[in-house]
This record gives structure tokens, C-alpha cells and sequence, in this order.
């Protein structure tokens, strides 16, 4: 496949292929309420890919941090996922916490992993059949974790890359958010951006839940860049996989996720 996307009809045509896994990302976003499970919908022989318990690292202080390499492996053959398998991922919301998981595979070395354009929302728009429950995982698989390091940015690279011409960060929060305007959702977390940073929020890649076309995402970037080194920050690393996922559609290949975001460097850096 030349693309990082599955349209519902592919998936939907494909979703009894014997080496092929459905991951439903589905969170809650921290600026809204929890959701309910009461009436659970998900597309038929998904698994669910638990973000923030089972592949965060549960001993960080900041939400949504990627956990390590035997955790990743381990958790991922429970899921059922062998060498061979092929990973379609969605979410409920269209995109959204979908491609934090599409992001965390890339970066533990495996690329056979897709995001689902559209999620839950165009599946259901298309009237394909939906379950009320998730597939049990009978066996474990084969799944392999390779760390790749260029996919990923830690606290401790930032002074550095801030200073770095050739580099641009890119923050996916809202422009209110970004421009100090609104204060930021999690309680006790201060304003402020990274320095050097510019601002792309994450739903000027999206049109009606879906990512926007190769070209429009094309379109987008030149007009913001002038460097092919990207490095995506938010709040805490969920929608800066989106504009990954957006630049890495759009051709660039130079690009990583800043684990811990505005939470974690918002602490960490005074005024």
C-alpha cells in the first residue's frame, strides 16, 4: 500500500482475511466527558487497544507516555498480533486517538499498520454491521518490538532542537490554547508554548472526520515549512500523531512525536 490509510470499504471487504487485526483506539478527550460503555458499538472482530492503562508507562508522572519496549511487546502479542499481521486502527470519533496507536507501532518497528479513514463514524455512515462486544484474543502472537529512536523526541533533546534552524516544531493544540488565550484543560498545567514553535491545529488536517487528501495535506505543509525536520507536539502526545500521521501522508519522512507534549514541558519549564 502507498498510503497510511484504509478506506471502510477496504476494510470492510477485507474483515475476515485470516492475518488481519482490527484495533478500536477509542479514548475519551481530556476536554470532554467520559464516555460510557453502556452501549458499547464497535466494528465486528475488533480488539481494544487500551491507550492510557495497558501501553502507557504507568510510572511517569504525565498522561499518555510511551511505554517501554518489553511492555510494548508483551502487551501486543496478548492483543493477538503476530509478525505477519496486518493492523487496521480506528477510533469513534473519525480520527483522533487512532493514530497515537499507528504512531506507537511505527515506533516500536513495525509498519504494517493503518489507520482507519473516517473511524467508527464513516463505518457506521456506509451502514456496515457493528458488534456490541469485542473479539476475545485466543492465542497470543509473535509480535517483535524494535525501538526506533528517530521516531520519538524526550524532554532532555528539546534545548537543542528549539535552537536548531533546520528543525521545526509543530503544536497541534488549538490557537486559543497555543496563543495563551484559554486556559489549558488539565487542572494545575500553566499556558505557554515551546519556543520557536508554530501552530497547526490538528482539525486543519481533517475534513468531516477523515484526513484530507495527499494533495490538500501537501498543500498545507508548504505553506507552513520551510525545513523537512518535523517534530509534532500538544497536550500530551495524542493529536500531534495526527499531524504526524498528516505529514508522513503528505511524503515527509523526517518526523517525530514529542513524547510528553506541552504537559510535561510546561511543568518542567518555568516562565
Amino acid at each position: 500500500m502507498n498510503s497510511h490509510l484504509v478506506s471502510v470499504d477496504w476494510l470492510n471487504k477485507h474483515l475476515d482475511d485470516s492475518d488481519l487485526i482490527v484495533l478500536d483506539a477509542t479514548m475519551p478527550k481530556v476536554t470532554s466527558e467520559n464516555r460510557s460503555d453502556t452501549d458499547l458499538e464497535v466494528i465486528p472482530n475488533a480488539v481494544f487497544f487500551d491507550i492510557k492503562n495497558t501501553f502507557s508507562d504507568s510510572n511517569s508522572p504525565f498522561p499518555n507516555t510511551i511505554s517501554g519496549e518489553q511492555q510494548f511487546e508483551k502487551e501486543v502479542q496478548a492483543l493477538g498480533i503476530n509478525q505477519n499481521s496486518i493492523i487496521v486502527v480506528y477510533d469513534n470519533l473519525g480520527i483522533y486517538s487512532s493514530p497515537r496507536v499507528w504512531w506507537l507501532f511505527k515506533t516500536f518497528g513495525f509498519n504494517r499498520v493503518y489507520v482507519l479513514n473516517g473511524g467508527l463514524p464513516q463505518w457506521k455512515k456506509k451502514q456496515f454491521k457493528t458488534a456490541s462486544n469485542y473479539s476475545k484474543v485466543k492465542t497470543n502472537g509473535n509480535f517483535k518490538a524494535l525501538y526506533q529512536p528517530n521516531k520519538i523526541v524526550y524532554f532532555e533533546s528539546l534545548p537543542s532542537i528549539i535552537e536548531d534552524p533546520n528543525i521545526t516544531i509543530i503544536d497541534a493544540r488549538s490557537s486559543e490554547r497555543f496563543q495563551c488565550i484559554i486556559p489549558e484543560p488539565r487542572a494545575g498545567l500553566r499556558s505557554g508554548t515551546i519556543p520557536n514553535s508554530i501552530n497547526l491545529p490538528y482539525e486543519q488536517v481533517l475534513e468531516n472526520g477523515c484526513l484530507k487528501s495527499k494533495e490538500q495535506l501537501q498543500q498545507l505543509f508548504r505553506s507552513l515549512l520551510t525545513t523537512d525536520q518535523l517534530i509534532f507536539t500538544c497536550g500530551s502526545g495524542i493529536t500531534a500523531s495526527i499531524l504526524d500521521l498528516a505529514a508522513s501522508e503528505a511524503g515527509y519522512q523526517n518526523t517525530s512525536v514529542y513524547d510528553g507534549s506541552w504537559t510535561e514541558y510546561g511543568t518542567l519549564k518555568s516562565d
